[in-house]
């Protein structure tokens, strides 16, 4: 509302044309989520401390990771209010993507906290009941995806794009609604069960946003969007401010969140961006692309799928503790190398997902 205000100016002095591109607000809202979160961060992590948000460390993993006991948790707050006062300050409230996308985040980080709250505060191990967590994020996504199916101004909005082929479009229909809510809930929970070491996470959503910013960008620029033959999307270039407010806030919590960790960002954290990321692909027809990009989600989620299946059929484990990082570290690898190695394999899965646009 700020950037709509100083531009509205532009009459006075020619300056604050600025204020209309997209690029310039998304610099400034990476710039403004990473202060916020900066200089908020050292009082909410006393507070939560104060309070007893603390985190109750599993007795069955790396023996390491008891000394974490203790930590604050549910930092996830400090992302999710960055961002939307970012949005506030630097975004358009008027554009639909941009409300389905923050309805997104908020919707799956309220799923998150009450989660937390049931262990944290309610000393309940087990949080909320699964059937109840994934009814409601069932429930949110399915929201989410009619509303985009019933969006009159989206001409594909039933369609699924492969990446690598001009123009392949598979047309869903009906069908689009069940696909969007496994995409949206699947990545919610996939950046969930990453989030099992300091910084790993964070990292990787702040790589991912990153390399979704740059394909929002670009399908919502009609020139773009035709010049690498992606397709075009009228009214979501904006959704670049918001992966900048994301972006800024990512590294603004990593400050605090890099090993060894002053904060956890607790499932409030984890569930609202993984949904929101999911939602941007969604909006975005990039699903596929999603899968590439955050292709160490996915696997942290197959090799849980893996574990607990071979478990229950052959009473075998294929790793030693499911996530796989955990299964690297009972392996020896010291976590600040774990992290390391699997924020350099995102990197190089980023640059992949941005191939897609050239190779067509």
């Amino acid at each position: 509302m700020l950037g709509e205000l100083l531009y509205s100016l532009k009459d006075y002095f020619f300056g604050f044309n600025v204020f209309k591109y997209i690029t310039f607000r998304t610099a400034l809202a990476v710039i403004t989520a990473f202060l916020i979160t900066y200089l908020s961060g050292p009082y909410i992590i006393e507070r939560l401390r104060r309070f007893s948000f603390t985190q109750v460390i599993r007795d069955d993993g790396p023996k390491s990771h008891l000394k974490k006991e203790g930590t604050p948790t549910m930092g996830g707050l400090m992302i999710i209010g960055s961002v939307l006062i970012t949005m506030l300050l630097w975004g358009d409230l008027h554009n639909r993507y941009v409300l389905l996308i923050l309805l997104s985040m908020v919707g799956f980080g309220l799923i998150g906290f009450y989660d937390d709250y049931l262990k944290v505060i309610k000393k309940n191990p087990k949080g909320l009941k699964a059937c109840k967590k994934f009814g409601a994020q069932i429930g949110l996504a399915a929201l989410i995806s009619i509303i985009l199916y019933l969006n009159p101004e989206d001409p594909y909005k039933t369609v699924l794009s492969v990446p690598f082929f001009k123009r392949l479009l598979i047309e869903l229909g009906i069908f689009y609604i069940p696909f969007s809510i496994f995409v949206i809930v699947g990545s919610s929970n996939a950046v969930n069960l990453t989030d099992g070491i300091d910084g790993l996470a964070i990292g990787l959503v702040a790589i991912a946003v990153i390399a979704n910013g740059v394909l929002v960008y670009i399908a919502g620029h009609a020139g773009l969007a035709k010049y690498l033959q992606v397709l075009f999307l009228k009214g979501t270039g904006e959704l670049t401010v918001f992966c900048g407010a994301l972006l800024g806030a990512s590294l603004g919590f990593l400050w605090f969140n890099s090993y060894p960790a002053e904060v956890f960002m607790g499932d409030v954290g984890s569930l609202g961006l993984g949904g929101s990321l999911g939602t941007l692909a969604v909006i975005t027809k990039h699903e596929i692309v999603l899968a590439v990009v955050g292709g160490i989600f996915v696997i942290e989620t197959v090799s849980v799928i893996l574990q607990v299946a071979s478990y229950k059929l052959t009473g075998k484990r294929i790793f030693k503790m499911a996530p796989i990082h955990h299964h690297f570290e009972l392996l020896g690898w010291q976590e600040p190398k774990v992290i390391v190695r699997f924020w350099i394999i995102g990197i190089m899965l980023a640059l992949l997902s941005l191939a897609t646009l050239k190779v067509r």
